[in-house]
């Protein structure tokens, strides 16, 4: 079950990143966390900008909304949409994780 928290006026939740895949993608959910595959390679930053850039677009949100809060050097990260609810998340993260629960 994703865990999606309302904080300080965004959505806070976890992502498992998987870098230097073939292509970036939501995987699916992974202990409580959204899996993403990313094909950027996890040197100069790279991967967290294309973390929050993929994660944006696929949300159809602003880049500018979506901040990695922690784990800029692991794998399991803890990202913030600003200006976001956690039921709206839920929503937009239920069209490409179908099967996937959500503990609001």
């Amino acid at each position: 079950m994703v865990r999606l928290k309302e904080k300080d006026g965004g959505v806070v939740f976890f992502v498992k990143a998987q870098p230097r895949s073939s292509r970036s993608a939501i995987i699916g959910e992974y202990d409580g966390t959204i899996k993403i595959s990313l094909k950027a390679a996890p040197v100069d930053d790279a991967a967290n900008v294309e973390c929050c850039r993929f994660l944006a677009k696929s949300l159809g949100v602003a880049s500018s909304r979506v901040r990695i809060l922690s784990g800029h050097s692991s794998r399991i990260k803890r990202l913030t949409i600003d200006g976001m609810g956690a039921a709206e998340a839920a929503t937009l993260f239920g069209e490409h994780l179908e099967s996937v629960e959500f503990d609001l």
